[in-house]
């Protein structure tokens, strides 16, 4: 039988490690599912005049990606040039070119996965050939919270899906979306996106 000092030990060496556990599980959880531009209020990421952004390091080159992938990166316009001149590779958003009368959005990775989805990538809007801004304040990535669904321009207003998911979720089935309204500036300096809501999407 224990004296009762030992049980003392004891139990509290166990309340330590069920603590620990527990910060743990907390950290691991908050690294799991890093907070979403989408859970913050809307702050206007995009300004009038700016360059199309550089895109990131990759641990694959862009050659390699584009063989890998068999992919024939659309060229055809002043936007998706821009883009690939800033070290993106080019790409419809579900294989749709999306152009309504100025306005043009264009999908630019940096990389794909294993089943060539887009990787580290964004949305970029161009009106009348002028870089107008990101659908995102952040790469997105297929399959992952927060990257991009459907994309719609019924000008003057854009919205955009993106998918979100719960901390349960498969990778295949995210439990809900939300959408983002946009709308797109015409100033002195140059177009410029300027996000102005988010709401639960339709199912």
């Amino acid at each position: 039988m224990l004296s009762p000092v030992t049980a003392c030990r004891s139990a509290l060496a166990l309340t330590i490690g069920v603590l620990l556990l527990l910060a743990v599980s907390v950290i691991a959880g908050q690294q799991g599912n890093p907070a979403s531009w989408l859970d913050r209020p809307l702050a206007n990421w995009n300004a009038a005049g700016q360059p199309v952004p550089r895109a990131p390091a990759a641990d694959e080159p862009t050659e390699s990606v584009v063989r890998r992938c068999k992919l024939t990166p659309p060229r055809s316009t002043i936007a998706e040039r821009a883009i690939e001149s800033a070290g993106w590779i080019p790409f419809w958003n579900f294989d749709l070119q999306l152009v309504r009368e100025d306005v043009e959005i264009v999908g630019g990775m940096r990389g794909a996965d294993g089943m060539c989805r887009p990787v580290a990538y964004n949305l970029f809007v161009f009106v009348r050939g002028q870089f107008a801004g990101l659908l995102s304040p952040t790469t997105m990535t297929s399959r992952l919270d927060s990257s991009s669904g459907v994309v719609r321009m019924p000008l003057p207003v854009v919205t955009a899906e993106f998918v979100r998911y719960g901390s349960t979720d498969p990778l295949c089935c995210p439990s809900s979306r939300v959408t983002v309204r946009y709308r797109i500036d015409r100033t002195a300096v140059g177009p410029v996106v300027a996000p102005v809501e988010i709401r639960a999407a339709r199912p």
